[in-house]
């Protein structure tokens, strides 16, 4: 079995179309690093957090007495910029 270090190395050595296809790969290989199953586990942490529910108060208040002050978000904003 090779060490986390001799993996690191074998990786870097790849030519750049493998690096980037392991790159693709990996959230198959590591289901860890599903983004979806990240969420679920930040989710699902029930660690009281009081200055992050404080700060999630304060905004939904702000929301609840003047909804316009917060624009809409569109698909687009996500679009790449150059």
């Amino acid at each position: 079995m090779s060490t986390v270090a001799e993996i690191e190395a074998a990786i870097k050595a790849l030519p750049p179309a493998e690096r980037a296809r392991l790159a693709e790969d990996l959230p198959s290989i590591l289901p860890e690093l599903d983004g979806d199953l990240a969420w679920q586990r930040i989710i699902g942490d029930a660690r009281p957090r009081p200055t992050l529910s404080a700060l999630g108060d304060k905004i939904e208040g702000q929301f609840k007495a003047d909804p316009n002050r917060f624009s809409q978000i569109k698909d687009s904003d996500f679009d790449q910029r150059p």
